[in-house]
């Protein structure tokens, strides 16, 4: 079979089974890595990790040829009249332990040359850019109910910039390490310095995105993703001999930021949504304090009570049916560039609360006072803005924001691209 072909193949039959993959890393039983990454993290110390890095050379690969070798004609299934460019393939990391990772990157159907780089991280942690971002979420296609064909995305997130979705850590989607070691030693920090030596090598394979606009985006767990990349980017963009990305911004959905604020705001949501009963909710505010480094065993048994209780609900949607730390953010916000943390309001997993309370603990000041902004002549959510720092809820929206609010979704990422505010018309 031509390698082409096979590449093609290879997309497709990932493409085809997002929604097994989707449900295994949101929604399934046994398989919620953020739901487990939590309750792992109420039984051991929790530890702050030093922002400080001191800066050691990258890994830079040639790149000659890759680009070409990259492009897809077309992926099996794919509607005709597709005016945009798509590539895949591998960036390797680190050559020593045979370590790379996957990427699916899709250019703007207009204008690519003047719209900005964008670059998607998917949570869990553990959970595929390509196989949920892409194909579920703000990617150009969906896969229809036949299980064989794609649709186009209408409200896909590369109608006003170009989109680069990457698989990360190694062993996420179609990311590999030769060294199985690797995959019991990722952590965090290693995941940024692999992010990073991935991009620095992609705009070698890409060269004209050298100098464009560069957006960091992601949901979830990316909440840990996505500043401490963004945190390395500038400490790197330093060093005179090293690649300059031109960081512009961050766009964190749900955002997993911080064990106490995570935690406190999604058992307190379990209550204004009358998920929980009075008498679990005030057991918790009297036994749990999450500023500590362990919860006491009365705190966890609540909260095991509370998890029991909505165990039969779809957390990421909490009204959709069943289906099957550091100081980066106040240093992100002190360097200049645009920062934005947005929220679906019917999430339970990472809820609204979750995300307002995190902003509290910023201690920043109000500049432009929380208001409902519209879409489609429709309230899309509402919006406030802090110094350096913009908050915006998206109404009717779970976790998986332009999954289930595609429109507003979309509407909401061209304010952020623009560094604008939402309408308020």
């Amino acid at each position: 079979m031509p390698a082409r072909m096979m590449k093609a193949t290879f997309l497709v039959l990932l493409s085809l089974s997002c929604l097994v993959v989707f449900v295994q890393c949101y929604g399934g039983r046994n398989f919620d890595p953020l739901k487990n990454l939590v309750r792992a993290d109420r039984f051991k110390e929790t530890t702050l990790a030093s922002s400080e890095s001191e800066y050691s050379p990258v890994y830079v690969a040639p790149q000659d040829g890759l680009k070409a070798a990259d492009k897809i004609e077309s992926l099996p299934g794919q509607p005709n009249g597709a005016i945009f460019d798509q590539y895949s393939g591998y960036v390797t990391v680190d050559p020593n332990a045979g370590r790379a990772l996957f990427y699916y990157f899709t250019e703007s159907p207009q204008n690519s040359s003047t719209k900005p780089l964008v670059l998607w991280l998917n949570g869990g942690p553990g959970c595929s850019s390509f196989g949920n971002g892409a194909m579920m979420e703000l990617g150009p296609y969906r896969v229809h109910s036949d299980g064989e064909t794609l649709h186009q995305n209408e409200y896909a997130w590369n109608n006003v910039a170009n989109i680069l979705f990457l698989e990360s850590p190694a062993g996420v989607g179609f990311s590999y390490s030769n060294t199985t070691s690797d995959y019991n030693l990722s952590g965090d920090k290693r995941t940024a310095e692999d992010s990073y030596t991935f991009l620095v090598n992609w705009l070698e394979r890409f060269p004209e995105y050298k100098t464009r606009d560069f957006f960091l985006t992601g949901e979830s767990y990316a909440g840990h993703y996505v500043p401490q990349l963004a945190q390395l980017i500038l400490q790197n963009n330093q060093n005179t001999n090293q690649t300059v990305i031109n960081l512009k911004g961050i766009a964190i959905g749900n955002a997993w930021i911080d064990f106490e604020t995570g935690l406190k705001g999604r058992y307190d949501s379990f209550w204004t949504h009358a998920l929980v009963s009075d008498e679990v909710n005030e057991g918790i505010n009297l036994n749990c304090n999450y500023s500590t480094p362990f919860l006491s065993g009365v705190c966890n048994e609540y909260l095991d009570e509370a998890d029991n209780l909505v165990k039969d609900i779809f957390i990421y949607d909490i009204y959709a049916p069943l289906c099957g730390s550091s100081n980066s953010p106040s240093e992100l916000m002190a360097s200049g560039i645009s920062v934005w943390i947005y929220s679906g309001d019917t999430d339970g997993i990472v809820p609204t609360t979750s995300s307002r309370y995190s902003i509290d603990k910023l201690d920043t000041s109000v500049k432009t006072s929380w208001y409902p902004w519209y879409t489609q002549d429709e309230v899309g959510g509402y919006a406030v803005g802090y110094q350096n720092l913009t908050f915006v809820t998206i109404r009717g929206a779970g976790h998986f924001v332009p999954s289930y609010q595609p429109a507003r979704g979309l509407a909401f990422f061209s304010s952020f691209l623009e560094g604008k505010l939402p309408p308020s018309s």
